[in-house]
């Protein structure tokens, strides 16, 4: 009796790593094997760094908020707790984004901010 191979199975299986692998430098694209590795790491990776690239993102966004209040005598923490104190709610994404394309808007909230927190002093 032959022996049984999954073989359109096996062989569609082996299809997918290798077009997943498409692009990767010599062997790692031809062989199944060294292919398999490379995909799976690849995922790992793209897994992983899906979640970082939000922490890398919200660490930009409170650099350039950072930078921006500091153009406004403030420090970074003065203007958040300012902007708490004047119950001003913008999320840290829309306030870079204001420091980067609207200054004077940008400029608008920190004087905000900066007269809260005279009030509450």
């Amino acid at each position: 009796m032959p022996r049984a191979v999954s073989g359109v199975p096996g062989k569609a299986r082996h299809k997918k790593i290798l077009k997943l692998a498409k692009g990767y430098q010599g062997g790692q694209s031809k062989l199944y094997r060294t292919a398999l590795e490379k995909v799976r790491r690849a995922l790992q990776y793209a897994y992983r760094d899906r979640r970082v690239k939000k922490r890398d993102m919200r660490a930009l966004w409170i650099t350039r908020i950072g930078s921006a209040a500091r153009m406004h005598g403030l420090n970074y923490a003065k203007l958040m707790h300012g902007l708490k104190l004047a119950h001003i709610a913008l999320n840290r994404k829309m306030l870079a984004d204001m420091a980067v394309t609207d200054p004077s808007g940008f400029e608008a909230v920190a004087g905000q901010a900066r007269q809260a927190l005279n009030q509450a002093a």
